[in-house]
């Protein structure tokens, strides 16, 4: 900042030119810098996001000038993500605990699951037993527990450390009697269960994409991005798990990016569906339990 900044306003406008001059990647909670800003200012001050309007005007006390400078300091010069500056992440009105142990959250997965998985899932209440596969913090899982009310929910995740972040936050959404966590590779340590639906955001970014990440991707661990060569790496795998721990009328759902021509070249006669998400149709797909039978 070249000059004090005394309201809320004056804040905004002049952190807005310094992101703008900053030449830094978006797309971890906000794809611009003006949202970027604005959710720095509602953490920092703890004004809810579509409030902050009413506080454009508000002088700035001295604490609060130096956390947001500090806070704007950091994802300048660092180009971390500001969701780890913050410790917060948003998916819609979820608020969850991350820090630099978990990817930060980000999947179309969610907007599905606040639909209720609609028109796929017909009865959320009948949905009693749901798997999310590379878990990472914990969201996905918490918002099927949530809007399937009368599920049990398995979580896994290979990190250890990714696991200890997702207990926070299924102790701070208070539902640990519905949601296990589980250590292990892909869905190694649930093989024996069944699943009315399973869910998964794996590692999916090609060799050649993970070579040309902006500076922002490469705070996160490398685990939760590499998918391998083509990008599909665990989507092998998980098929083939998926097919024996689906129930009949089961559903697998999956989100690899922008792997849609390496996936339905791998796999030309499944009957992939793309589902359509507020970033378009290419990125996750559904298929169910009797498809899947084809790769056993």
């Amino acid at each position: 900042m070249t000059a004090p900044a005394n309201s809320v306003a004056a804040f905004y406008e002049a952190a807005v030119d310094q992101l703008n001059q900053a030449g830094l990647s978006f797309g971890h909670g906000c794809t611009c810098p003006e949202d970027e800003i604005a959710w720095l200012i509602s953490a920092t001050l703890d004004v809810p996001f579509d409030e902050l309007d009413k506080h454009w005007s508000q002088p700035l006390s001295d604490a609060n000038r130096a956390t947001l400078q500090a806070r704007l300091i950091e994802r300048c010069t660092t180009k971390a993500p500001l969701a780890y500056i913050l410790g917060e992440a948003w998916l819609g009105p979820y608020i969850f605990k991350i820090d630099r142990r978990v990817i930060v959250p980000r999947s179309f997965i969610a907007e599905l699951i606040m639909d209720d998985m609609a028109p796929w899932v017909q009865n959320p209440a009948a949905i009693t037993r749901v798997a999310d596969i590379c878990t990472g913090s914990g969201c996905l899982a918490i918002l099927a527990a949530l809007h399937f009310p009368n599920s049990q929910v398995d979580a896994v995740d290979l990190s250890p450390e990714a696991l200890d972040v997702a207990r926070l936050n299924v102790d701070m959404y208070g539902i640990g009697d519905r949601l296990k966590l589980h250590q292990g590779d892909l869905m190694a340590p649930v093989l024996e269960q069944q699943y009315d639906l399973i869910i998964s955001n794996p590692p999916y970014v090609d060799a050649a994409s993970m070579d040309t990440l902006p500076s922002e991707y490469r705070h996160e661990p490398e685990m939760a991005l590499a998918g391998g060569s083509d990008g599909l790496d665990l989507v092998h795998t998980l098929l083939r798990q998926a097919a024996k721990t689906l129930k009949p009328g089961g559903w697998l759902v999956v989100e690899i990016g922008h792997n849609r021509d390496a996936m339905e070249a791998t796999y030309p006669d499944l009957p992939l569906v793309w589902l359509d998400t507020a970033g378009g149709s290419d990125f996750v797909f559904l298929i169910d339990q009797a498809s899947l039978q084809k790769l056993l």
